[in-house]
């Protein structure tokens, strides 16, 4: 895996830092992204992907059941991979806003419940979202933000050895780096990487499966 390690964040002048939020402060709007997010870079790390055998692989879906990566069904998958969803008043790691490509999973989730018929109609047989938080997490996040699709867990990231997915650290934690595989017959036919910006993910994907229609 390709792993980032985050250490502290600048301190502005007087030396003290303040908290960073996934909503930025708790008067703001969590689903709005700030202005001056830093964009992430191209580092190589999703160049294997193309053409790369999905494992076999089951995780727990925010449903409830079981998901068996190499057996996703007919059609392609599309299944968007990312950090950490924050919730409306708690705060996210220190400097989260900082870390290029970590902030956004709220705002990209509901980028992907907003267009979900539009990605079916495209060729998209189905959509998952895929993060290390547990499935008690992801279910929350599917209830609150009314999402139209199952959220995976992969606390362990197996996902991420098994692929060699582009991870980061921050506060002793391993997170997934945002990209999107699009699945098809069990292969990764294609990956966006890196996601920029997340809000608007979700109209990317939908143009490349209209303009690459099966």
């Amino acid at each position: 895996m390709r792993q980032i390690w985050i250490g502290e964040p600048a301190r502005p002048p007087g030396g003290r830092t303040e908290p960073a939020h996934e909503h930025g402060d708790m008067m703001s709007d969590h689903m709005k992204l700030p202005d001056g997010l830093p964009v992430p870079e191209d580092d190589g790390a999703a160049e294997h992907l193309p053409g790369a055998v999905v494992p076999s692989l089951t995780l727990e879906s925010s449903g409830g059941e079981a998901v068996r990566l190499d057996a996703l069904g007919a059609g392609r998958t599309v299944l968007y991979v990312y950090p950490l969803t924050g919730r409306p008043g708690t705060d996210m790691p220190e400097g989260w806003d900082t870390i290029p490509g970590a902030r956004g999973c709220t705002t990209e989730a509901c980028g992907f419940r907003d267009h979900h018929e539009d990605l079916l109609a495209a060729g998209a047989a189905r959509v998952f979202g895929l993060s290390s938080q547990d499935t008690d997490y992801q279910r929350e996040v599917v209830e609150r933000l009314r999402l139209p699709f199952r959220m995976l867990s992969d606390p362990e990231r197996r996902l991420a050895r098994a692929l060699d997915l582009p991870t980061f650290s921050v506060e002793g934690t391993m997170l997934y780096s945002r990209l999107t595989l699009i699945v098809h017959d069990g292969l990764v036919e294609h990956v966006f990487y890196p996601v920029f910006p997340p809000n608007e993910h979700a109209e990317q994907v939908l143009a490349w499966l209209r303009g690459n229609p099966r």
